[in-house]
């Protein structure tokens, strides 16, 4: 692969493109995030975007750019599901273009239950995310097909970086953002902004210690993808760290924090709980280090990325009914009061 090359006019230039097309998503401060982390802890609210998800920018932004022999041509994509509402929605939103969309016979009912409100091919295939992208790239091959990487694609990454174009013009004293990290294409997109608006404020990125293909790879020095990742309740953080966002932004990216399964359980409570916000897994992720103290950002403006809000209902219920049930639990949390 060529190097790839994203620089900061790209970004501005597809904010310009997609922003008639999504919300520009609030910053909430969290007072109990201050409170328990020593920090001013800010939230941002992709969850509120039309499908959910921060995805369908850099959907928005690549889709947008297709030729009219490229739209001809149709397009796939494998996704975990919120990339694959991107499209959809991308596709809807520019017209023109058929779409064949691959999601693991895993993906949540709550995402599968959207996609199917457009008109899209949608396909089920595989138990993980590798092999419904598996299935997309066969399909491209036998059809000519434009195949769309959920991240490893600099004008997807593009469309990502807007988040931080939008933080930083609105809390431009911001020290840190804490990203949620799957194949890398917000926090490669969000560190070339930050690198180049603001070098100062440090970007970090979070992902489960199931799947720690981003952390690996900075150790390695290689973009490890695809990874074989253990079972998380982060679906759509999953998998391989690309290798255009590993190109675009291994030497920008202050550190990766690992979390485990019950810290994932836990940031969706806290967050149900103390913010009144449904994150599922994949956005809640980004509060965790600040939850069990593994990230020390005391006296720092901070902000995490709830990156999605597709979180289906019976794992709320479940994780209601266990962590409800489950006082000792959460006793470091019930005893802060703000």
């Amino acid at each position: 692969m060529s190097n790839p090359k994203l620089e900061l006019p790209a970004i501005l230039q597809a904010h310009k493109r997609i922003a008639p097309h999504i919300r520009r998503t609030p910053l909430i401060r969290s007072a109990y995030l201050s409170a328990l982390s020593g920090a001013e802890v800010w939230l941002k609210l992709e969850n509120q975007q039309p499908t959910g998800s921060f995805k369908i920018r850099g959907a928005l932004n690549k889709i947008g750019q297709l030729t009219p022999a490229q739209k001809e041509r149709g397009l796939a994509t494998a996704s975990a599901g919120n990339h694959a509402l991107g499209v959809a929605y991308a596709v809807q939103t520019w017209g023109g273009v058929t779409a064949d969309i691959f999601v693991p016979e895993t993906a949540p009912r709550a995402k599968i239950d959207k996609l199917r409100q457009f008109d899209v091919n949608l396909h089920q295939n595989g138990r993980t995310y590798e092999e419904a992208h598996q299935a997309a790239a066969d399909f491209a091959a036998r059809s000519g097909c434009l195949e769309i990487s959920a991240y490893d694609d600099a004008a997807v990454v593009a469309g990502q970086g807007t988040i931080g174009l939008e933080v930083l013009a609105d809390l431009p004293e911001t020290d840190a953002i804490v990203v949620p990290v799957g194949g890398g294409g917000m926090v490669a997109g969000t560190a070339v902004v930050a690198h180049a608006l603001s070098p100062a404020c440090q970007i970090i990125g979070v992902q489960p210690e199931a799947s720690p293909a981003a952390a690996l790879s900075l150790q390695t020095g290689a973009a490890i993808d695809p990874y074989d990742h253990e079972p998380t309740l982060a679906d759509g953080l999953a998998g391989g760290f690309g290798a255009v966002p590993f190109a675009l932004a291994h030497d920008k990216i202050a550190q990766i924090a690992l979390v485990s399964e019950i810290d994932l359980r836990q940031a969706i409570f806290t967050l149900l709980d103390r913010e009144q916000l449904i994150i599922e897994a994949s956005g809640a992720i980004a509060i965790a280090p600040l939850l069990n103290r593994s990230l020390d950002v005391a006296g720092k403006t901070v902000v995490c990325v709830l990156s999605g809000g597709n979180l289906a209902t019976a794992v709320l219920r479940d994780i209601l009914n266990e962590l409800m049930d489950s006082p000792n639990d959460l006793s470091s949390f019930n005893r802060l009061t703000v």
